[in-house]
């Protein structure tokens, strides 16, 4: 029986042949962490007594879910990590840069056939550069910054393919909110989801990106590609060292193998409390909005950006919402003030926020009121995630994002697009 992915990427981490269900030990490349659970698994690392990370060129932390500090106690937090990464000579991303785990793919930590992880739920993100990436725990990675190894299970592999094209106006954030809405919020647990098929290889990196990120969304414990063309042109200017692409033997076993022809998918809406309660935005049109966010690890790219700017330019949100817009890293920022992205979005009635995870956690910036509803980019839309569970969440691509700030209620982002390529 061939193997998986998921199964070489995991063999050639712990020196031996496993298949799907197997319990082993396996070696880490990257180990990452942000101030929201860094502080935890530093003070659990502390209490082992050990000096020293086994390998702090492969360890790296990242200041964004709270950032700037909104107090004190976070500014604490803060120092705590600046500290450690100072006398453990690790690589720290600082406030501003960005969100973590678009760092760690724009930066090149993460390659083809590497085993990443990270104290964040949305490390799975990585596996749109064929990677085996998923988030820990904070006293996990304690036991990881000591030994530089992880003990875990090795998960099965579901693999969707999808044929057909995504109609104008209908993106990866759509697709993905489509197939947890099929799937459901627990119908991958501790499988690795497997994106293949037409659309995804016509996919640009971006929308890659935004689909291995809410692998976690459906209980999956990670999501991954396969190395194409438009991966190995990604990593053409990023990677940090070779690294060679891991492909699916052609007699590989997976779990379930699912086949959707997604031509005819329409823009896609979670409505509250979860994000697997999925439809068409047809069936919400309408839904008065009193916030609209555009950001996150899922949706801050420079690609998003481009779209709500096209469907902004030229005009101005409405009075009744507050539109925040959150580049997803520092580069992007300044990659998007040169193209006039910026300009076309502050003009538009957008307030921009500096790089970071923005109001998506819920720590200190644009946290809704009591009963108020926000159209958002980002991945979750639990009670309370963007710090007020008397408030309702939708979540949607960028384009319908946009599109309904203009009107102050959720619309279908098509009209923008009639007789365009999405």
């Amino acid at each position: 029986m061939g193997r998986t992915v998921i199964e070489k990427i995991i063999s050639k981490h712990c020196g031996r042949d496993v298949t799907a269900g197997d319990f082993v030990v396996a070696e880490v490349d990257l180990a990452m962490s942000h101030d929201s659970t860094g502080p935890i698994a530093v003070e659990a690392f502390r209490k082992y007594g050990r000096g020293r990370v086994w390998d702090p060129s492969k360890v790296l932390f990242v200041l964004d879910h709270a950032t700037p500090s909104p107090n004190e106690r976070v500014s604490c937090l803060h120092s705590l990590l600046r500290e450690f990464v100072s006398e453990q000579a690790i690589r720290l991303y600082e406030v501003g840069d960005g969100v973590c785990h678009q760092l760690v793919v724009e930066k090149g930590h993460v390659r083809p056939g590497d085993f990443a992880v990270g104290t964040d739920s949305h490390t799975c993100t990585y596996g749109a550069l064929n990677a085996l990436s998923f988030g820990i725990g904070s006293t996990d990675m304690s036991g990881v910054l000591l030994t530089g190894k992880l003990w875990l299970k090795v998960p099965e592999v579901l693999k969707i393919i999808y044929s057909g094209r995504l109609a104008p106006g209908v993106f990866a954030k759509d697709l993905m909110l489509y197939t947890i809405g099929k799937i459901g919020a627990a119908g991958a647990d501790y499988l690795a989801l497997e994106f293949a098929g037409e659309v995804i290889r016509n996919m640009e990196m971006s929308d890659r990106l935004t689909m291995c990120n809410m692998s976690i969304e459906c209980g999956a414990k990670a999501g991954f590609m396969e190395a194409d063309e438009v991966t190995l042109s990604w990593l053409e200017e990023r990677a940090q060292g070779p690294f060679e692409p891991v492909f699916d033997d052609p007699d590989a076993a997976f779990s379930d193998l699912y086949e959707w022809d997604v031509s005819g998918l329409d823009p896609q809406v979670a409505r509250p409390h979860s994000v697997d309660n999925v439809v068409s935005v047809g069936e919400v049109l309408g839904t008065k909005i009193q916030q609209v966010f555009i950001g996150t690890c899922t949706n801050g790219r420079l690609d998003d950006l481009r779209v709500a700017a096209r469907i902004l330019e030229g005009r101005k949100v409405s009075k009744d919402v507050r539109l925040l817009v959150c580049p997803a890293s520092r580069g992007i920022m300044l990659e998007s003030m040169k193209e006039g992205i910026l300009p076309t979005l502050v003009e538009a009635g957008a307030t921009v926020i500096p790089p970071g995870c923005g109001p998506c956690p819920g720590t200190h910036q644009g946290i809704p009121s009591d009963g108020e509803r926000v159209l958002s980019t980002a991945n979750r839309n639990f009670k309370g995630r963007m710090g007020n569970n008397r408030a309702e969440i939708f979540l949607a691509s960028p384009a319908t994002c946009a599109a309904s700030a203009l009107e102050g209620r959720i619309v279908d982002p098509r009209e923008f697009f009639e007789g365009k390529g999405a």
